[in-house]
């Protein structure tokens, strides 16, 4: 025979059972339902992540023909100058570019890369330009395995053969900076002349500065990047500021 004691836990437990059952049921609702909210986040952002990529992967494929294109025009201006000797070695210095190019075909590249490329186009132009060009380029060392975009340096050096050296007569004298400031790149490429409305127009066929800054923001989405031109004066500077980061922290 039950005493009061053990009825009373017995009538309690009749009791709370199904309140127990009750609250189990709603925390498994909810958290079933924050599973599902979690899983269709992780799709929006795996979805938005790939987005950006094919965007991003677009917008390198829009500036390497800009870049080519700029490059054979070169080229021919020294066949049409009947300059032979001088084609050839371009040629040849093209044909290390695009074999170089081809080899390394990625979505972002170490500074010290993308300052081979530059350097490829700049052997093409001091044969075409002669004693008439000087350029310096003068980097940290410590920055070199730094990530960047693709062909960034190298438009801002093609901007500066475009609308300054083609155009106006003299000497052509340019030169690029690379330093570490705090946890930044700050990448400049100045030349010696002060057209800059001509040199860096952002919206160029969808090429030039525009991509550039679409790209940086595409790449680095939550840090800091910018753009700045200036004109000191003496020549036209643009530079370009993203986070120092390596390939192993991509």
């Amino acid at each position: 025979m039950l005493t009061i004691d053990a009825f009373s836990i017995y009538i309690m437990l009749c009791i709370l059972a199904p309140l127990l059952g009750a609250f189990t049921l709603l925390f498994l609702i909810i958290f079933e339902k924050r599973i599902d909210l979690l899983e269709k986040q992780t799709r929006e952002i795996a979805l938005e992540r790939e987005l950006q990529t094919a965007l991003y992967n677009q917008l390198n494929q829009e500036i390497q023909p800009h870049f080519f294109f700029n490059t054979l025009n070169s080229i021919l201006s020294l066949a049409r100058l009947d300059r032979k000797t001088e084609l050839i070695n371009s040629i040849e210095t093209l044909s290390k570019l695009l074999k170089y190019k081809y080899q390394k075909n990625e979505s972002i590249i170490t500074i010290e890369e993308e300052l081979i490329y530059t350097g490829y186009y700049l052997e093409i132009q001091k044969v075409r330009f002669r004693d008439r060009l000087k350029f310096h380029i003068s980097i940290e060392p410590n920055v070199k395995q730094a990530v960047m975009i693709p062909f960034m340096i190298q438009t801002f050096v093609e901007n500066a053969f475009k609308h300054s050296f083609e155009k106006i007569p003299g000497e052509a004298i340019l030169k690029i900076d690379i330093v570490q400031k705090d946890h930044n790149v700050l990448v400049s490429v100045w030349n010696n002349s002060t057209n800059l409305a001509q040199q860096f127009q952002k919206n160029e066929g969808g090429l030039g500065i525009g991509n550039i800054e679409k790209r940086l923001n595409i790449l680095f989405p939550k840090e800091h990047t910018a753009i700045q031109l200036s004109n000191t004066g003496d020549g036209t500077t643009v530079t370009a500021i993203f986070p120092f980061k390596s390939l192993e922290e991509m």
